[in-house]
C-alpha cells in the first residue's frame, strides 16, 4: 500500500486584528472537532503570522495545502467567502507585479507562491479560502459576522479533506498528482 501524502491546514492572519484572525479560529474549530473524529495522519494544522517564508515551510511537499485568510474589499462584504482552487500547473506560472490571472488580498500569498516556485517548495495543489471581514483594527475577537462563517469555513476545509483523500484512494497516484490546469475561483454560498 502507498503511503498517504501530506495535507497542510494553515490558518493565515493575525488573531491581534481582529477578523485578519479568521484564520487561527477556523483551525481552532477544527482541532476542537479532532478530539472527537481524530483527523488522519497525514493533516498538519499550522498557523502563520503572515511571514512568506513561514508560509512556504509550511506547505513544502504537501500534496494538497489549504489556506484559510481573511480578505479585505473595498467596497466590502464582510462574511462573503471565496474559494479559490489552484493547481500545479497554474502554481508552476512565474507571477509578476502585473500579473491578473488572480487576484490574492495582500501580497503574502502571492509572495510565498512565488518563493516557493523559484526554491521548487510549491504544494501540489493549493486551495485558498478568504472570508472578508469587516474590522481589521487592533484588538482580540471577530465580528459577529465573520464569526458567523468559523463553522461554515471549517465544514468546508474538512470537505477539502475527504475529496482529496476520496481522490487519492479511486485513482493511481500518478493521476491524483496531475490535474487539468487552471484557477478555479468560486464565491461559496452564504450560510446563514
Amino acid at each position: 500500500m502507498e503511503p498517504r501524502t501530506r495535507i497542510a491546514l494553515i490558518g493565515l492572519g493575525n488573531d491581534f486584528r481582529r477578523d485578519d484572525g479568521v484564520g487561527w479560529a477556523v483551525l481552532d474549530v477544527i482541532r476542537e472537532r479532532a478530539e472527537e473524529r481524530p483527523l488522519p495522519p497525514e493533516v498538519d494544522l499550522s498557523t502563520c503570522n503572515g511571514e512568506p517564508t513561514r508560509l512556504v515551510g509550511l506547505w513544502h511537499d504537501a500534496d494538497l495545502a489549504v489556506v484559510v485568510e481573511s480578505e479585505h474589499g473595498h467596497p466590502g462584504e464582510p462574511g462573503k467567502i471565496t474559494r479559490l482552487d489552484l493547481d500545479a500547473e497554474w502554481l508552476a506560472q512565474p507571477m509578476d507585479a502585473s500579473d491578473h490571472r488572480v487576484r490574492l488580498d495582500g501580497p503574502v500569498l502571492n509572495e510565498a507562491i512565488e518563493l516557493s516556485r523559484i526554491l521548487g517548495r510549491l504544494p501540489r495543489h493549493l486551495v485558498v479560502y478568504a472570508v472578508q471581514g469587516a474590522d481589521s483594527s487592533v484588538g482580540s475577537g471577530l465580528s459577529s459576522t465573520v464569526t458567523a462563517m468559523v463553522e461554515p469555513v471549517a465544514a468546508q476545509v474538512e470537505a477539502e479533506i475527504v475529496r482529496h483523500r476520496g481522490a487519492a484512494d479511486r485513482a493511481p497516484s500518478w493521476v491524483a498528482r496531475r490535474r487539468p490546469g487552471g484557477v478555479t475561483m468560486a464565491a461559496c454560498p452564504r450560510l446563514r
